[in-house]
């Protein structure tokens, strides 16, 4: 009798521990590898936006889009993540490690090429389509007395991190002066906001900022001080577009940053860039999302997103979903 109890008892403890082993095989334990969408959980696909700096304009862009996905779309939740912005996020995306990231159009085809700061092609990016002009700003105050790009020689700038899309259009923009970042300047490699602290402070004479004006940065920094952006001539903003292509002439508007007049410089195109994995359905519902919502988006950049011009100097291969949108437009 002693050995039928014994007998039960151990048959009910096996079976107890092969139920808690072996449950939930059935149905993959609630796991799901997203089928080349978003990653997703229980139906919801989760969608990681890389930005920018909290200064700069590609974080609050990106948080208003955040939104709209959020409020427009069922079983989707977006999130916009600050980053080192252009070329950390084309990084970032080769990792998997976004669905959508914003860049600027010159960035996002050395990164497709594997050209300039991309030692090999980064082959998972598409397009979703262009955003807005990103101003090159050269930054500084009154009192530094930098008038010309040719003033900054032997000055202490800030030409933005090693590796950043602002680096390159500085290096662009001094090499067409014939002054180098390595031998001409005293260059120091600092994200928008510490930019314009160090200006401040005095620590740093001028700073290179390439972002949609107005610049939160620029502003926080004209509340305190007398603003001076220096120009790029038109003459020089010429020899840029025809020695790279990407540029294109741009104005800073009068009373931008206190300006008492308009200023002359050159500008390459903000972008949104998505995983070429991504589902044809998910980015065309996402474009779709963004571009009919734009009335959402508070922030003055809002005004200049269209469907209209998504498609003007993209410079890469549009994603299927985008295309099938602006298509039907």
């Amino acid at each position: 009798m002693k050995k039928g109890w014994l007998a039960l008892i151990l048959v009910t403890a096996l079976s107890l521990i092969l139920a808690a082993c072996g449950g939930g095989t059935a149905d993959n334990g609630g796991e799901d590898s997203g089928d080349g969408e978003g990653s997703s959980e229980g139906g919801t696909e989760f969608v990681q936006i890389l930005t920018g700096g909290t200064q700069g304009t590609y974080y609050p862009l990106g948080g208003a889009f955040a939104n709209i996905l959020n409020s427009e779309l069922d079983n989707l939740e977006a999130n916009a993540t600050s980053t080192g912005a252009s070329v950390e996020n084309m990084k970032s995306m080769r990792e998997g490690d976004g669905q959508l990231a914003f860049t600027q159009t010159d960035i996002a085809s050395y990164a497709k090429n594997g050209e300039v700061m991309f030692d090999e092609s980064i082959e998972n990016l598409q397009a979703i389509g262009t955003l807005y002009p990103e101003t090159i700003q050269i930054v500084t105050t009154a009192d530094t007395g930098i008038e010309s790009v040719a003033d900054l020689e032997g000055k202490v700038v800030s030409v933005g991190a090693v590796g950043s899309g602002t680096r390159a259009n500085a290096d662009n923009i001094l090499d067409i002066h014939g002054l180098s970042i390595e031998e001409d300047i005293e260059a120091r490699n600092l994200a928008f906001d510490d930019s314009t602290s160090g200006i401040q402070d005095g620590t740093i004479d001028a700073a290179f900022i390439t972002s949609g004006t107005p610049t939160g940065a620029v502003e926080s920094l004209a509340a305190t001080s007398e603003v001076n952006i220096v120009p790029v001539e038109e003459e020089k903003v010429q020899e840029l577009i025809d020695e790279y292509g990407y540029y294109a002439q741009d104005k800073i508007p009068e009373g931008t940053y206190g300006l008492e007049s308009e200023v002359s410089t050159v500008a390459v195109q903000a972008m949104l860039v998505t995983d070429s994995n991504l589902s044809e359905d998910l980015v065309y519902n996402m474009t779709k999302a963004i571009f009919e919502n734009t009335d959402q988006v508070q922030h003055d950049k809002g005004e200049q997103i269209t469907a209209e011009s998504a498609q003007e100097g993209v410079g890469i291969d549009l994603h299927p979903g985008a295309k099938k949108y602006y298509d039907e437009q």
